[in-house]
């Protein structure tokens, strides 16, 4: 016979306890452990094989086209690597507000135009709600199915009545199963619905998008167990302050990973950049110390992105470091290469660093830019303003060389620079094949002397 086993499980990694702690030992969360129910002794209906299977040669299996649906939104497309993949499950994660329901809705109204019925369940909102929003987005709602429910057998059993084409469970923190005693949300109810969301995607061959919520650490609510069930894993991620908002691709069974997609926040719903280096230099300064264009990488994009430091004199004993869109460690790290290889005085000096526009740049090939920004401002000499940079720095010195050169220069010189200061190193492969002028650098104080104006 069942019997029920109580026990305690932390909230933001999944850690069990046989008692209540108010620190989890595993990943250092303070009062997030929770009374979670569990029936033992007897087996759960959903991990039963529905059939028998056979292990099989993978010679013998026959191969086939991954079949992709467009949603009509080319950014969109673009982050899940060419379209929806039938069967797949899709996790949208990001702050509360950032758009998640919105670009949802939005690359719903794209699919029902080339599908049939798509399944909209919606936990957290009425269908008043969802209709006055698709009002405001002008979304093609013929097609598109309002299902107010939170119980997942509820939801399934509806699934399997409608048959749609495509499903959206907004949110997975919301939804319970009846076959676990904890509250939705929990650890234990995540994972399970979206286990058995998974196995419905894959035996319907339909695709389901999950909206989840994240922790005030920026990660999925759950936790990342739901970033291991699912096919794609894709983050919101943006400033309330600022009209853009990039979706970024974590996970990807069907594409590349760390692609992106830029999106402008409007009255009408979120608008695709399709140019956003234009967009991001838009409001640059012109000869103002402390500003530098780089040409970074962003999946399989580049984008010229303007970083700005301030660097002054600091009124307490303790100068500040404050960095906004790039590594704080990095910043520090350069910070003192230019301290002790060009010959820099910045220990008393608050330094700030900014990448405008929101973006968060992880690429080393920011270096330069980063090195130059600071440079600039401590030595009140501005760049060149059609002059861009791009190169990792050493702790040496010295200016290495960095992948995928050429897409960065043809990008800026689409955008109208006219000189760009590269590692030696790259400077050799594409001289001659760029209409830009190359300046090859071999460490930061060649760097700098080519630089500064």
């Amino acid at each position: 016979m069942a019997k029920t086993k109580t026990f305690y499980q932390c909230q933001a990694c999944g850690h069990t306890s046989a008692k209540w702690l108010g620190k989890c030992p595993d990943c250092g969360s303070w009062n997030s452990f929770v009374e979670e129910k569990a029936v033992t002794g007897g087996r759960s209906s959903s991990l039963q094989p529905s059939s028998k299977t056979v292990p099989v040669s993978l010679h013998a299996i026959e191969g086939i086209s991954e079949k992709r649906t467009s949603t009509g939104i080319g950014e969109f497309d673009r982050v899940l690597g060419g379209g929806v993949v039938a069967g797949s499950v899709i996790l949208v994660g990001g702050d509360p507000g950032i758009g998640k329901s919105t670009i949802l809705l939005q690359a719903f109204s794209g699919l029902s135009r080339s599908t049939g019925k798509l399944l909209y369940v919606s936990g957290e909102e009425s269908p008043q709600q969802i209709k006055m929003r698709a009002d405001r987005l002008s979304v093609n709602a013929e097609n598109i199915i309002l299902l107010p429910e939170t119980s997942l057998e509820g939801i399934l059993d509806a699934a399997g009545k409608m048959s749609p084409d495509a499903m959206v469970i907004d949110s997975i923190q919301t939804v319970y199963t009846q076959e676990l005693m904890s509250a939705p949300g929990s650890v234990g109810q995540v994972r399970e619905c979206a286990a058995k969301l998974m196995l419905h995607a894959k035996r319907s061959h339909i695709p389901v998008f999950i909206v989840g919520h994240v922790t005030k650490e920026g990660t999925i609510a759950g936790p990342r167990v739901l970033e291991h069930i699912v096919d794609t894993v894709l983050y919101f991620e943006g400033d309330r302050g600022h009209s853009y908002r990039v979706l970024r691709t974590m996970k990807n069974r069907f594409g590349s990973t760390n692609e992106i997609g830029i999106f402008e926040m409007s009255d009408a719903g979120l608008r695709e950049v399709n140019n956003p280096s234009e967009l991001f230099l838009s409001e640059r300064p012109k000869n103002v110390s402390g500003s530098t264009v780089v040409a970074c990488i962003e999946g399989t994009r580049p984008l010229m992105v303007e970083i700005q430091a301030l660097v002054s004199q600091t009124n307490f004993g303790m100068p500040r470091r404050t960095s906004i869109g790039v590594d704080f460690n990095r910043v520090n790290l350069l910070v003192a290469v230019l301290e002790k290889r060009a010959g820099l005085h910045l220990g008393g000096m608050d330094i700030f660093i900014n990448i405008v526009g929101g973006l968060k740049i992880v690429e080393p090939a920011v270096d330069l830019g980063i090195i130059a920004t600071i440079a600039s401002s401590a030595r009140e000499k501005p760049v060149e303003p059609k002059t861009c940079v791009f190169g990792e720095v050493g702790l040496s010195g010295e200016i290495r060389a960095v992948a995928q050169a050429e897409a960065r220069l043809k990008e800026a010189e689409k955008i109208g620079f006219r000189r760009a200061v590269i590692p030696a190193g790259n400077a050799r492969k594409v001289k001659g094949k760029q209409e830009i002028e190359i300046i090859g650098v071999r460490d930061c104080e060649e760097f700098l002397k080519a630089v500064l104006m």
